[in-house]
């Protein structure tokens, strides 16, 4: 006997005997080392032949690893399987599948109830949305109709338009034009509801300059305030409208003067209103609209070699990349 065992005689040799601890952790290595298709020859005949396996370990009541017993034992006493990582793939998801069938079944069959309950729920959504969606079609095509009878209705059901508190004015203005300049001078009268009932004629360009004089003379017009002046393009034809003011007597007018599209030609009326100036050249410019008449007629915005009109519906650029 030597000198420490003298010392303390009660003490014990841990490391003379394997614990129990030992030899779970050996045979869950094994295991692992199985399932992992890394297990040599002489750890898988210790396995089989019951030396040292699972089944073995401890009381010798948990069954083979890789049996639906065990997973379904564990699944019932709540303790946690050894986490493995699936390096087999495809080899490992039988055993998981049939492990939790067999988990399911030792439940009595719990998970597969639920599974078959919660198919008539989404079933019975389908139908749900599919009601929706036809009742939202009806009502659409419910209103399509409706809206397609109100513009099928006869003119007559409606009740008259008042008349525009304008339309006496138009009237005297076409009687003035008519009398001061031609006949004929006049094609169209109209009253613009979209711009305040504001009363527009549409003159022939051969009489334009005349017409323009009266609209500035006469004791009943007064227009000396050219406001705008812009030009269309109607595409069969081009149109130049002039909106005009009388300060005096705080009237408002509207004038159109059309034009064929080959070609086209108003006659300037600059001399009249100094301010229709640069509008007719701008016009000219990205309109291709000629004044004959004009002081200066030549592009005011594009550079002179540039070939087209930019706000023409037809125009096409000389070249694309500008």
């Amino acid at each position: 006997m030597t000198d420490k065992e003298k010392e303390n005689p009660q003490e014990p040799d841990f490391q003379s005997k394997p614990t129990k601890s030992d030899e779970n952790l050996e045979a869950n290595t094994i295991e692992y080392k199985e399932k992992q298709g890394i297990l040599s020859k002489e750890e898988h005949d210790k396995l089989h032949t019951g030396s040292g396996s699972a089944g073995s370990v401890g009381d010798g009541t948990t069954p083979p690893a890789g049996s639906s017993e065990q997973s379904a034992s564990a699944a019932g006493t709540g303790e946690s399987a050894p986490e493995t990582t699936p390096a087999s793939g495809a080899a490992q998801r039988p055993d998981r599948a049939a492990a939790r069938s067999a988990a399911a079944a030792e439940a009595g069959g719990t998970a597969p109830a639920a599974a078959n309950s919660a198919a008539p729920t989404e079933g019975a959504a389908a139908e749900d949305g599919g009601d929706k969606a036809k009742a939202a079609a009806e009502a659409r095509a419910a209103r399509a109709a409706a809206r397609a009878a109100k513009t099928a209705a006869p003119a007559e059901d409606a009740p008259p338009k008042p008349p525009s508190p304008n339309q006496p004015l138009l009237d005297r203005l076409v009687e003035i034009l008519k009398g001061e300049v031609a006949g004929d001078a006049v094609d169209e009268a109209f009253i613009n509801e979209n711009d305040g009932h504001r009363p527009f004629v549409v003159i022939r360009g051969e009489h334009w300059v005349r017409a323009a004089e009266v609209f500035l003379q006469h004791e009943e017009l007064q227009c000396g305030y050219l406001r705008s002046v812009s030009g269309v393009d109607l595409g069969n034809q081009l149109e130049v409208v002039y909106h005009l003011l009388s300060i005096p007597l705080r009237k408002e007018y509207g004038v159109r003067v059309r034009t064929e599209r080959e070609a086209p030609s108003v006659p300037s009326v600059a001399s009249v209103w100094p301010t229709a100036d640069w509008n007719e050249r701008e016009i000219y410019d990205l309109l291709g609209i000629d004044f004959p008449g004009h002081p200066n007629l030549t592009r005011i915005m594009m550079p002179d070699e540039w070939v087209g009109h930019p706000l023409r519906k037809d125009y096409e650029a000389y070249d694309p990349e500008v």
